[in-house]
């Protein structure tokens, strides 16, 4: 019966079963389709049972109908809006050498009497 089905359609259904791998929603008496675990919503999951229950009533996106195998591919988090990313905060900036000479590379060697003068001061 998965030839009433068409990608990008987005149904009401009834979560019928769950497994680690992803859930089996109901979309009619007929026809289950299955939310793969990346599909459940946006972001990392690691236990699906965290964010969906059996009996559960969702809104699923229809990715794709295979209608040779009878198979109906869902998805939760395309009917979500996606978060909006945080803003990584800035590095700082290195602050800048109070002398030329001193910027760049050096070896130990080359900086260590200058070291030893700067502790005296």
């Amino acid at each position: 019966m998965t030839n009433n089905y068409e990608a990008g359609q987005i149904l009401e259904g009834k979560v019928t079963g769950i497994q680690p791998y992803g859930a089996f929603v109901a979309l009619d008496e007929d026809t289950q389709g299955l939310v793969h675990i990346s599909e459940v919503t946006h972001g990392y999951v690691k236990d699906i049972n965290e964010h969906l229950a059996v009996g559960d009533e969702v809104k699923v996106k229809v990715l794709n109908v295979d209608e040779q195998q009878n198979k109906v591919s869902l998805s939760i988090r395309a009917t979500e809006e996606a978060p909006k990313t945080a803003s990584q905060p800035k590095k700082k900036q290195a602050s800048k050498q109070q002398d030329n000479q001193s910027a760049g590379f050096n070896t130990l060697k080359d900086k260590l009497e200058e070291w030893i003068e700067q502790s005296k001061k």
